[in-house]
């Protein structure tokens, strides 16, 4: 199995090539101390994470409100409280996985086009990039709030693939959820799973994507 046909990856962003909890999980704590709700730790926030912004948030305070009814709480506001408090540490303290920038410029220098399809606001995208020192890069990135639909919905990965002059049959997706896995499907793409990322503590394996990689670096060996 290898994966040379292919023109266009397209890569998930969060638990995929970078591990953002840390900032994520601050930003959030941030918001829950403004209500003098209880803090959560890194490892009660990773399963919140894949579905988008508002999603995180809302798991967020009703893991803190427990069984405390969370309409005491003016979500909107909160998930202003937390925005505000992420673009402040956007990428303080979050990081590449092992290999991802060697990978990405060897995937580059092979003359594959690279592309971004996350469920992270598009606006965040970009500065962190940029402070990893990856976004040149990159040919295009999406977020959740680019089109009418995100992940696991298909069109973000069409979208990207006919923006990018590519194909379906041309492109594959990489990525750590089964967000990423059900799209790649839906469209009808081949995919990569990653196994070290976030996936709501589940084995990417059981959603059958094309085939599983447990290091970043690994992608090599199909390119």
């Amino acid at each position: 199995m290898n994966f040379t046909n292919k023109e266009l990856i397209i890569f998930d962003f969060d638990g995929t090539l970078i591990n953002s909890i840390p900032d994520l999980t601050s930003a959030l704590n941030v918001m829950l101390a403004h209500y003098n709700l209880t803090t959560l730790t890194i490892e009660q926030v990773t399963p919140f994470i894949g579905n988008g912004a508002k999603p995180l948030v809302k798991r967020a305070l009703e893991a803190s409100l427990q069984s405390e009814n969370l309409g005491v709480i003016d979500f909107n506001e909160a998930f202003d409280v937390y925005l505000s408090a992420y673009t402040e540490i956007t990428c303080k303290d979050t990081f590449l996985y092992p290999g991802v920038k060697s990978t990405l410029e060897y995937l580059n220098e092979k003359g594959y086009k690279l592309a971004i399809c996350t469920n992270k606001p598009f606006e965040f995208i970009a500065p962190i990039l940029e402070t990893l020192q990856i976004k040149g890069l990159f040919k295009k990135w999406i977020g959740e709030n680019s089109l009418p639909q995100k992940k696991p919905n298909e069109l973000p990965l069409v979208h990207l693939a006919k923006e990018l002059d590519s194909t379906i049959e041309k492109t594959v997706m990489v990525g750590d959820s089964k967000n990423d896995i059900l799209a790649a499907q839906n469209a009808k793409m081949e995919s990569i799973g990653v196994s070290y990322g976030y996936n709501y503590f589940e084995d990417i394996s059981d959603y059958n994507p094309t085939v599983v990689v447990d290091n970043f670096e690994d992608l090599q060996s199909y390119f």
